[in-house]
């Protein structure tokens, strides 16, 4: 029998959100330590792997990165299909985002899709003196949806480990002891084709 410590979770990871509120910049500041002021928008997805040992487990995410365009939305389903865990991505100083991520929340819950980790991501908390959205607000909708809330700043770097590394422990204390089925060689077939983007 493996021990706990042996555990190895593979978990797609997807981030959900409007244009602009900031979703590779985490993914950028979480896999590679960066930060860029003037982002190029995603077109399309993006697609990145990060590993993270934990005690009880060993997390491989495999993150897709969602366009937030308008014309890139009726894409989402097909991004979002199969995650395990989803991060809902908000700008504080943009109530229209916010409500976008709500519309986002319920789109994943009307879809049925069975993901285990949801988290919404309160981003550029560094910009707290034009902050739109109250904290308040942000934490009530999380409680309501069974999600967990945390403020983020890809540009300060605030919380961006702790958001990841909270999913990975969520989904280690779910996920059963052996993932059979899996098979986490990169050299298997599953894993060829994709590229790592960055």
């Amino acid at each position: 029998m493996a021990r706990p410590g042996n555990k190895i979770i593979q978990a797609k990871l997807v981030l959900l959100g409007d244009m602009g509120t900031g979703k590779t910049s985490l993914a950028l500041r979480f896999i590679k330590g960066q930060f860029y002021d003037q982002q190029e928008p995603t077109i399309g997805a993006a697609f990145f792997t990060q590993i993270l040992s934990l005690s009880e487990a060993t997390v491989k995410f495999d993150i897709w990165d969602t366009a937030g365009q308008e014309r890139y939305h009726s894409l989402a389903p097909m991004y979002y299909r199969g995650a395990a865990a989803a991060v809902v991505v908000y700008d504080i100083s943009n109530m229209d985002t916010f409500n976008r991520a709500n519309k986002l929340v319920q789109e994943l819950q009307r879809q049925g899709n069975q993901i285990v980790v949801m988290a919404l991501a309160a981003n550029k908390s560094d910009l707290d003196s034009q902050r739109e959205v109250p904290t308040e607000e942000g934490e009530q909708f999380s409680q309501e949806n069974g999600m967990f809330y945390i403020e983020t700043s890809a540009k300060t770097a605030q919380n961006i480990n702790e958001l990841f590394y909270e999913i990975a422990k969520r989904l280690a204390r779910v996920s059963p002891p052996k993932r059979s089925g899996i098979n986490l060689n990169p050299e298997t077939p599953e894993r060829k084709g994709f590229c790592c983007l960055g």
